[in-house]
């Protein structure tokens, strides 16, 4: 039997592997310098009720670390494949408060149980563009709940300068200990309309890619180079 097959039908494997990962991931934490940027604004924004937490696949890894949990809850989304059962059972040991989501679900569903947790003032976090990819091309969801939560949206994202990229996972960046790193909240300034047109949408679409483009830009920059 395969690791996939085995995480498919063993919770306590998916717990086991994330709490190796989250054991290294909290080591790298604690050994990287980090210098924040935007910080202060999220925990503004926090204090007026949740957001929508925004991410690159590729530069996930250490954001629920680096999300302000004493300045509220955050719940990040994870689909129901091995490494997505990982990933909830790795953002369970930090704290957060993930929510699977079907392939199955209708979105309608899915918008009533995001709108649940949203009304119990608990933010929202999600790759726009994983777990299946493309890379870097931001999926509907994101709009979709943007659209519907009616809250900021943030863009995180974060860079070290020692690592490696995976050859796989969107070319996930996985950091070493030591060495320097930073992380970035960013808002993203613009309102997803309650009825947007096509025409809106796909405009809107671009934008947040190029956003989140730029944020990931930044992470890099204060790093002084474009990282692993």
């Amino acid at each position: 039997m395969s690791l996939r097959q085995r995480i498919e039908k063993s919770q306590t494997l998916a717990r086991i592997l994330a709490a190796i990962a989250g054991s290294y991931l909290a080591f790298c934490h604690r050994t990287v310098k980090w210098q924040a940027e935007g910080l202060d604004d999220l925990r503004a924004a926090l204090t007026e009720g949740p957001v929508l937490l925004v991410v690159w696949h590729q530069r996930s890894l250490m954001a629920s670390l680096h999300w302000p949990i004493a300045d509220g809850p955050l719940s990040s989304l994870f689909d129901s494949s091995p490494i997505g059962r990982v990933s909830g059972a790795l953002h369970r040991r930090m704290g957060l408060q993930p929510m699977e989501m079907s392939r199955k679900t209708s979105n309608r569903v899915a918008s009533r149980t995001i709108l649940k947790r949203v009304r119990e003032g608990v933010s929202i976090g999600m790759t726009v563009d994983g777990p299946l990819g493309p890379a870097k091309q931001v999926k509907d969801a994101p709009l979709e709940w943007a659209r519907v939560m009616g809250r900021p949206v943030f863009c995180y994202a974060f860079a070290t300068t020692r690592g490696r990229r995976l050859g796989s996972w969107d070319r996930m960046v996985v950091p070493y200990p030591f060495g320097r790193g930073a992380y970035v909240f960013a808002r993203f300034a613009e309102e997803v309309p309650r009825k947007p047109s096509a025409e809106e949408l796909e405009a809107l679409r671009e934008k947040m890619r190029l956003f989140m483009n730029d944020t990931t830009a930044r992470a890099d920059a204060l790093i002084g180079h474009p990282g692993p």
